[in-house]
């Protein structure tokens, strides 16, 4: 889906320590944002065409070799991110396994990083990552 972006990440149970999935520099998987995106915010209208995320789990989980059901929308999380070119759907997708899958995700240029590792990010993704790290704390 080339209008819309999944921000992976994992949440430890017993300690709530949250990680997001960072892929070639994004944690807007997989082709990140363009430089002049801006997170829309909810006084200005949604895009016309809704995007359902079910496609974009299954590509993701795909893409990095992981069985399906790796991942789960978080449905508490949508956002939108006005581009030039239309805007794109953010969704929020959080991993199954009791640990983060470090060595499942390493051959596919990706890593899992805190909040605090994310600060070199464009500032569109840093607002995506402080609006999703609310919903994950609240949830």
């Amino acid at each position: 889906m080339q209008n819309a972006r999944l921000i992976m990440y994992h949440k430890q149970s017993t300690s709530a320590k949250t990680l997001f999935l960072n892929v070639n520099g994004t944690v807007c998987a997989f082709d990140g944002l363009p430089p002049l995106a801006e997170l829309i915010d909810n006084g200005k209208t949604a895009p016309q065409v809704l995007v359902h995320p079910a496609q974009l789990l299954t590509d993701a989980e795909k893409q990095l070799g992981m069985p399906a059901g790796s991942l789960v929308i978080d449905s508490e999380f949508h956002a939108y991110v006005d581009v030039p070119n239309g805007p794109f759907s953010i969704f929020l997708a959080r991993f199954t396994a009791t640990d983060p899958p470090r060595d499942a995700v390493a051959p596919h240029n990706a890593r899992f990083i805190s909040i605090m590792e994310a600060r070199n990010l464009p500032p569109a993704e840093l607002e995506l990552l402080r609006k999703a790290y609310s919903t994950i704390m609240e949830g």
